[in-house]
């Protein structure tokens, strides 16, 4: 492993750090390419869902007050 950073110019603190970050899930190590590790793509579809309900929160508040305006 040395041999190796040496000949590409990775410092030691970088490949040490490189192992300790993805040597527990070997096959998500390096996903790349927009490949998201799955916790990942649980979060960011949950955000879209917040957003989405958000939206659909707001609209109901302003039609709410619409039709409350109207009924006075």
């Amino acid at each position: 492993m040395a041999s190796a950073g040496r000949e590409l110019g990775v410092h030691e603190n970088v490949r040490c750090k490189w192992v300790k970050e993805f040597g527990p899930d070997p096959v998500q190590g390096f996903p790349g390419h927009g490949q998201m590790k799955p916790e990942q793509l649980e979060i960011e579809r949950l955000r879209r869902e917040v957003t989405k309900l958000k939206a659909k929160r707001d609209i109901r508040k302003k039609a709410a007050a619409c039709f409350a305006k109207e009924a006075t």
